[in-house]
């Protein structure tokens, strides 16, 4: 899209001063607009890094150069910790950050999280400027949320809108389903990915993660307040922890009769396809053809209402598992392992 032709009014035109004078507080709520933008984009500025990531590339000797891109991320802590998403650094051989002031560092992965698509850095350094974590509990819709990154590799730009909804659900690139993610209409471009967004105090409300393609003005950024809970588990375990069963499932439509007749409380299960040797759900007697339809009490209606439910403190806990069976309608006891890979 071509530049926005720049029009200059006479200001002697009557029209023009007419206008003016209706709206003569125009020009205040455009400033004080402004001086929100650019007091937040100056507080949270220095703590956006530009990162360069170098990934081994796999196939014959010949086209094993590594394969490079960038991103964005920003510095929560003043000895070196920073945010970014999993899909900028995930197995990365290369990590290297170039803050605003162009102080650049060599960066290590602590831990990224697919599931989310966060991932946290540590470079060598301290004193760095730091952006504050916020809440996402307290946000309303139609407030002001500002983006800083590096579009394109355009280094530190900022772009302006509003929180257009909250609570949206995104699919991350493991399939697993990423909940409490904000929409905005500031505008996001491939190199924003990792970088802050924040409101009009310059405390960061999510983190910048993903647009739709040929869309305008929906974007996409991970609540805070699930980025948090992120940093901790990689922080403290390397990786997140979540419950694994061991069965390949799908989601699937439950008959009205058997609804009626069980008195279910929603028309659709899991059905297992397969289960894995020496799991935790074929040592619970799970068997394909299968449908779950709760977990300890709790309904569950598709895949995702599991892997919710499949957290951290589920593992080595003994659960109840709700099934029909061929018509019948039976209870499994199963206990969670710890999910090393992908899957329920």
């Amino acid at each position: 899209m071509g530049a926005i032709p720049q029009f200059v009014l006479d200001d002697g035109d009557d029209a023009v001063q007419g206008a003016r004078s209706a709206n003569p507080s125009d020009d205040s709520l455009l400033d004080a607009y402004s001086r929100t933008v650019v007091s937040a984009a100056e507080r949270v500025g220095p703590a956006v890094a530009h990162l360069e990531v170098e990934q081994p590339r796999g196939g014959s000797m010949r086209r094993r150069s590594p394969r490079r891109g960038t991103g964005s991320g920003f510095a929560f802590t003043p000895d070196g910790l920073m945010l970014t998403n999993s899909h900028v650094v995930h197995g990365a051989r290369a990590i290297k950050v170039t803050f605003a002031d162009g102080s650049a560092f060599d960066a290590d992965l602590v831990g990224d999280d697919p599931d989310t698509d966060l991932a946290v850095i540590r470079v060598g350094a301290s004193g760095l400027a730091t952006a504050e974590l916020g809440t996402t509990r307290t946000l309303r819709v139609g407030q002001i949320a500002i983006a800083i990154g590096n579009p394109y590799g355009f280094q530190h730009t900022v772009t302006a809108g509003v929180v257009s909804a909250l609570g949206r659900s995104l699919r991350a690139l493991t399939g697993r389903l990423v909940d409490d993610v904000i929409q905005t209409d500031a505008a996001l471009n491939p190199g924003n990915s990792g970088g802050p967004l924040v409101d009009s105090r310059g405390t960061v409300i999510g983190v910048n993660t993903a647009i739709i393609p040929m869309a305008q003005g929906i974007s996409f950024a991970t609540a805070i307040d699930t980025a948090k809970w992120v940093v901790t588990q990689l922080l403290r375990h390397g990786k997140v922890r979540r419950g694994y069963l061991g069965f390949a499932g799908a989601n699937t439509p439950i008959g009205r009769r058997s609804v009626l007749h069980h008195a279910l409380q929603a028309s659709s299960g899991v059905r297992v396809e397969t289960v894995e040797p020496d799991s935790p759900a074929l040592a619970g007697g799970m068997e394909s053809g299968d449908i779950i339809i709760a977990f300890d009490g709790m309904t569950v209606s598709g895949i995702d209402d599991l892997h919710r439910l499949l957290t951290a403190e589920r593992v080595g806990q003994p659960a109840t598992l709700a099934i029909l069976r061929r018509g019948r309608k039976l209870e499994l006891s199963v206990v969670a392992a710890e999910r090393t890979h992908a899957g329920a």
